[in-house]
C-alpha cells in the first residue's frame, strides 16, 4: 500500500495558493481514477481527509492534512501508524520555492531544504526516507519574501496545469514501475 500525501493548508482562505499544489495534485490523481476509489472524508483521527482505492494493482491511500502545512507531520505519522506502513510506503507531493515554474522533480531521502511541511514530516516520523514529488513555483517577485509569496493565489494557471499533469503522469510511472524509474524518466 502507498500512502500519496498532498501537502497544503486548509480554508478558503488558501485555496488555489502556491503552497496548496501538494493539494491540487491529489485533487487532479483523485479526479482521474474517480471510480477507482472512496469518496474522500475527513477523519477526526488522522487529521486528514483520505480516501482509499487503487490504481492498476497498487493500493492507495490519497490523503490531504488538514493542519496547517507547519503541522503536516502529525497527520502522516496517524495515518502511517494505523495502517502500520514503512517510509518507503510514503510518498509527498508538495510545491518547491526552488524549483523553476512548471517544472517538477522527485527525490527521495532528501533533506527538507527549508520546507517547513516536509520539515515536520521528517521531524515526527524520526527519518527523511521517504519518495518526494517537488513542483516548481520558483518566485519571480523577489520584493516579496517566500513567507508571503507561497501564500498568493496561483496566477499562471497554463504552466500549474502542466506541472499537475507532469506530477500525476510521475506517480502513475512510479507506481506502474519505481520510484527510482520514475526519477530518471522525470527528473
Amino acid at each position: 500500500m502507498k500512502l500519496i500525501v498532498g501537502l497544503g493548508n486548509p480554508g478558503l482562505k488558501y485555496k488555489n495558493t502556491w503552497h496548496n499544489l501538494g493539494w491540487l495534485v491529489i485533487d487532479r490523481l483523485f479526479s482521474a481514477y474517480e471510480a477507482d476509489f472512496d469518496k474522500p472524508k475527513i477523519s477526526a483521527d488522522f487529521q486528514a481527509q483520505i480516501t482509499l482505492g487503487q490504481i492498476g494493482e497498487q493500493k492507495i491511500i490519497l490523503a490531504k492534512p488538514q493542519t496547517f502545512m507547519n503541522d503536516s507531520g502529525l497527520a502522516v505519522k496517524k495515518i502511517m501508524t494505523f495502517y502500520r506502513l514503512t517510509p518507503a510506503d510514503l510518498w509527498l507531493v508538495h510545491d518547491d520555492i526552488d524549483l523553476p515554474l512548471g517544472k517538477i522533480k522527485l527525490s527521495q531521502n532528501a533533506s527538507s531544504a527549508g520546507h517547513k511541511g516536509v520539515q515536520s514530516v521528517i521531524d515526527e516520523l524520526g527519518l527523511q526516507e521517504f519518495g518526494r514529488f517537488r513542483v516548481g513555483i520558483l518566485q519571480p517577485d523577489q520584493t516579496l519574501t517566500t513567507e508571503k509569496y507561497v501564500l498568493q493565489k496561483i496566477d499562471q494557471v497554463d504552466k500549474i496545469d502542466n506541472s499537475l499533469d507532469q506530477a500525476c503522469q510521475a506517480i502513475i510511472v512510479a507506481l506502474q514501475t519505481s520510484l527510482a524509474k520514475a526519477m530518471s524518466r522525470f527528473n
